[in-house]
């Protein structure tokens, strides 16, 4: 018997009825020599402090550093992921093979391996790797099944990033908490929530002092065109006014009109950051609505796996592409001049070396007929990108026309579509990518040689301050360490060096809003004051630098690809936090950071309910699954009384104690059939 264990209930189902389990027991799916189980997501954590020794319950700076001498895991402890795993081990323990059937990254895998190890799997183990939850990829996946070791250092690196968050959080926390905060105030510190709230506190200052200096603009009207001086700015008014009357009165000179083809190639696929900026630019969603919305997506079959950092595809989807635009068929008049034609294979969409794990997230071709709301308006933005990195590039003219003024020179741009290529996806203005240019004036034709008047003006302007950070903004900035980079190559080069992954980005946002270090207003993200005085408190650099956070995930991902010790990243760690510990004891400022405490809403006086009759005896049950019977007792199980009637509910003693009250074993049901 082989037992698959997946992440979540709805997965196993889709699992089971490819593989021929169909039927349904308590925790797992049966048949076909199959048994297909679920975890609930983590099901397993690291231990707490307290869970290694006495010393550490209480928190105390001499207790600190707390670095146990072996890392464990523990199962968490609410009574359905105990009794779920408790199902999982019973199955290892019958089964001949396991099949670890986790989302594929690597956080997938730690989940899994905890839960194996937790249960004392010696089986054989083997690796379901899927990208989509289509019915064909979950057959493709179990026809190349891989050995399980394949994947160890996926968990090596998943492991060495747990067991480095908690040698961080744990003792960085405790230590600013107990000296810097007031009695009962908690001091959260991370190794990548601190250097993302560094960032955010930065650009607080960084608009706080800002200083707006003048300048002036020296433009002129010609033939209804607006020229712009060639120097530049003007720092002081004088300058700017001595510039405008060595023009006024003086003809424009066209002294050169050039024109130069370029090409402008199709946006690049979605990875999950790049979804997320862009669904933030668009509708103002959060980081955590745009990964909630893509999840359901995945799960709905309609898209590929969302957890992604790399805009590309490899080599091996290139001959899938045809069909999946085949089958889109909503998109038909956009897809049909694609499949006319062999398939165009650009460097830009194809290439193994930037596809790790997963591609980009794509279409999978299955209808997206069930969607509404905002999951159809994202899929849909998915398509388009799609179908757009097919196209050809976008063929423009670009004018370039200069002029003089009695020696001063001035220079007009211009842009004109020739051939519109991958634009043509994007006929509704409310489709364009947001980061896509204003329309570029058309230009009149203009003669070497030509002399008129013109219409100077002096513009006074004055510098801005830097824009606080948006979701969007934050996004990119964690993505690239800190540093702003527009150009696609630039930043995919440097995501091997962004902090968090993108999985964990939104989480770790929302985290510093819960612990009031951050909030919101309208869409840009301020830093709190205690967010402020945490930042100022922090002397570390490795603790609050997106850079160096930055060379950690690096190492991270080394570890992922075999080029890097796990015990070497976590023996850094161990002496970061002995000498951050020893650093703060030594300090002997009275420094004190206070967080405000939550605003929370009045409620609202709740109208009174009629109260239910109470239950004292089992006819007064209501049969949860047939609605018409009632409970009945019986020698090993509770039953339904019309059970003769086909009502098949069936209550074990094992699980629910026939020495229960009617009113207990009412209120159990209610829990189970109604959440």
């Amino acid at each position: 018997m082989i037992v698959c264990i997946t992440e979540k209930p709805s997965v196993a189902k889709d699992i089971a009825t490819i593989l021929g389990a169909s039927v349904k027991r308590d925790g797992y799916y049966e048949g076909n020599g199959y048994k297909v189980t679920w975890t609930f997501g983590h099901l397993c954590t690291l231990k707490e402090p307290a869970d290694y020794t006495d010393l550490w319950k209480r928190w105390s700076l001499g207790a600190l550093p707390m670095i146990p001498p072996k890392f464990g895991i523990k199962l968490l402890g609410q009574d359905s992921i105990v009794r779920q795993f408790n199902v999982i081990k019973s199955l290892i323990g019958e089964a001949d093979e396991v099949i670890n059937c986790g989302d594929a990254g690597q956080e997938g895998e730690l989940i899994q391996r905890w839960v194996m190890q937790k249960a004392e799997c010696n089986k054989p183990v083997k690796r379901l790797w899927i990208s989509s939850l289509t019915d064909e990829s979950i057959r493709e996946g179990f026809n190349s099944l891989r050995p399980q070791n394949d994947f160890n250092n996926l968990y090596y690196a998943g492991l060495s990033r747990a067991i480095g968050d908690w040698i961080l959080g744990m003792n960085a926390t405790r230590l600013y908490s107990l000296k810097y905060s007031s009695a009962g105030n908690v001091l959260s510190i991370g190794r990548v929530q601190t250097p993302t709230l560094a960032l955010i506190v930065q650009r607080h200052h960084e608009v706080v002092n800002f200083v707006p200096k003048d300048f002036w603009e020296l433009k002129t009207l010609y033939r209804d065109v607006t020229f712009n001086v060639v120097s530049g700015r003007y720092e002081t008014e004088a300058d700017a006014t001595v510039a405008l009357s060595q023009i006024d009165g003086f003809p424009m000179t066209i002294t050169d009109v050039s024109e130069k083809k370029g090409k402008e190639a199709p946006p690049r696929l979605f990875d999950l950051t790049t979804l997320q900026v862009e669904c933030n630019k668009r509708w103002g969603w959060t980081a955590e609505d745009t990964l909630r919305l893509i999840q359901s997506l995945y799960e709905k079959k309609v898209t590929t796996y969302p957890r992604v950092d790399t805009t590309y595809l490899s080599d091996d989807i290139y001959p899938k592409v045809p069909g999946i635009l085949g089958q889109m068929t909503p998109y038909a008049n956009l897809t049909a001049p694609i499949l006319a034609n062999k398939l165009p294979k650009s460097k830009k969409v194809f290439d193994n070396s930037k596809v790790t794990d997963h591609h980009a997230i794509i279409p999978t071709g299955q209808l997206p007929s069930s969607l509404v709301g905002d999951e159809r308006k994202l899929y849909h933005l998915i398509a388009l990108r799609f179908i757009a990195a097919f196209y050809p590039d976008c063929v423009f003219s670009a004018t370039t026309v200069l002029g003089d003024v009695n020696g001063v020179k001035f220079k007009a741009t211009g842009k004109v579509i020739v051939e519109p290529g991958w634009r043509n996806v994007y006929t509704d203005s409310t489709d364009k990518p947001t980061d896509e240019e204003n329309e570029n004036k058309i230009l009149p034709q203009f003669i070497i040689g030509e002399t008129g008047p013109h219409k100077p003006s002096l513009l006074k302007k004055t510098t801005q301050p830097p824009k606080y950070y948006t979701e969007g903004t934050l996004l990119r900035a964690m993505e690239a360490a800190g540093k702003t980079v527009d150009d696609d190559e630039l930043r995919e080069a440097m995501k091997e060096n962004g902090i968090g992954r993108p999985s964990t980005r939104a989480a770790i946002i929302e985290t510093l809003f819960k612990r009031r270090y951050i909030y919101r207003e309208r869409k840009n993200i301020m830093a709190s004051q205690a967010g402020i005085d945490l930042i100022a408190t922090i002397n570390e650099e490795l603790l609050k630098s997106a850079k160096l956070t930055g060379l950690w995930e690096n190492k991270l991902r080394r570890i992922e690809r075999g080029e890097y010790s796990p015990s070497a990243f976590i023996d850094e760690l161990k002496t970061l936090i002995r000498d951050i510990v020893m650093n703060v004891l030594n300090d002997n400022s009275l420094r004190r950071i206070n967080v405000e405490p939550e605003n929370k809403p009045e409620k609202k006086p709740q109208k009174k309910r009629a109260s239910s009759p109470r239950i004292t005896k089992l006819e007064q049950i209501i049969c949860p699954k047939c609605g018409k019977g009632h409970i009945l007792k019986g020698k090993t199980a509770y039953g339904c009384s019309e059970f003769k009637a086909g009502c098949d509910l069936r209550l074990p003693f094992t699980e629910y104690s026939s020495e229960l009250t009617p009113g207990k074993l009412s209120a159990l049901i209610k829990k189970k059939f109604n959440g």
